[in-house]
């Protein structure tokens, strides 16, 4: 993965901070992973994305920045990416990074679920026995208005 990344592959410094996150033929490192996972981040690859969200959100190999790994969520999950989609549910139904948002909340799980994500469908059915009927229209109603956008478009 290593000659990839060092010649720009997103896939490959996605993988390449794979590697370093678990220790996978190399010593773990999660600050050499986070420099990977953005490199890789920031030529809009969706599970670079995520992940970087993730470390973001955690605070795992930099500071913990809720609030960054929600914008980095976002990227993702307007790609359609459905784990990001889901991550980013999580983070409005919590309020966590970003105000908190039932109806945004249960838009993003039902986009997810619809591409088969079980977390996804299980945060929904939890938010549908929570939310008025007038949230899950709202929430639907956003969800059906969703456009993906390809990586890279503003």
């Amino acid at each position: 993965y290593r000659k990839a990344a060092e010649q720009n592959y997103a896939l490959g410094q996605f993988n390449l901070g794979l590697c370093y996150a678990t220790g996978e033929g190399v010593k773990q490192d999660h600050v050499e992973a986070v420099k990977w996972f953005r490199k890789a981040a920031r030529q809009n690859l969706a599970g670079a994305q995520d992940t970087l969200g993730d470390c973001s959100a955690m605070g795992v190999g930099m500071a913990k920045d809720e609030a960054q790994g929600v914008t980095w969520y976002r990227k993702a999950a307007e790609q359609n990416y459905a784990k990001a989609q889901y991550h980013l549910g999580l983070c409005y139904d919590r309020g966590q990074g970003v105000a908190k948002d039932p109806a945004e909340a249960y838009k993003w799980s039902l986009l997810a679920t619809r591409q088969g994500h079980e977390k996804a469908r299980a945060l929904g059915a939890a938010l549908q026995k929570e939310l008025t009927p007038a949230q899950i229209a709202d929430g639907d109603k956003r969800a059906r208005g969703f456009q993906s956008r390809p990586a890279g478009s503003p």
